[in-house]
């Protein structure tokens, strides 16, 4: 399924089982529709793994990938709500990317969705995007829906937490989203 717009922000973070059915109400209820109501904010999709780690991955798409750093989100970000601080606080393993993408959609019935981080070497990225582009096109391959590769910026993936780690090895990986069926 194509994801819409020429940005993304990609989230993952796993919760303690004791606080899940609250995490899941306030991303439901609050989180999801604050980021949409942001200007330039075009969807979110929440992915709920069953056997891997991180459980949950949260996909925002955006207009451009400007929008990442704009001063219409700067807001959202400053002024948590304390139901969000909460929640916020509970997370582990968390990942925050900031990111430009490239489509290669393909119609279809969509029935499943996976992704897998990849950290491209400094100088082979041109390499290894033409490699996945050409490898996972969904043109070519029989179940794959749509491919997307999503490269980090590591300038807007930085956490929103007020004690950021020292360094982040992850920052510069990107990820393949696959749309395909089960």
């Amino acid at each position: 399924m194509p994801l819409a717009g020429k940005g993304m922000l990609l989230t993952s973070m796993d919760i303690d089982a004791s606080d899940e059915a609250e995490f899941n109400r306030w991303y439901d209820r609050e989180h999801l529709g604050e980021r949409v109501a942001i200007d330039g904010f075009l969807e979110a999709r929440r992915y709920v793994a069953h056997a891997a780690n991180p459980k949950y991955l949260s996909l925002y798409s955006t207009e451009t990938f400007d929008v990442l750093d704009s001063p219409a989100i700067a807001p959202a970000l400053a002024n948590q709500t304390d139901w969000s601080k909460a929640n916020i606080a509970r997370f582990k393993n968390m990942i925050r990317r900031g990111r430009t993408y490239h489509r290669q959609p393909r119609t279809g019935p969509r029935r499943g969705a996976g992704h897998r981080p990849l950290r491209p070497p400094a100088d082979g990225q041109d390499k290894l995007r033409s490699a996945l582009q050409n490898e996972l096109d969904p043109g070519a391959l029989d179940g794959i829906i749509s491919m997307h590769l999503i490269e980090n910026d590591p300038v807007l993936s930085r956490p929103i937490s007020d004690d950021p780690p020292v360094s982040d090895p992850g920052a510069g990986d990107w990820f393949v989203l696959i749309d395909g069926r089960m």
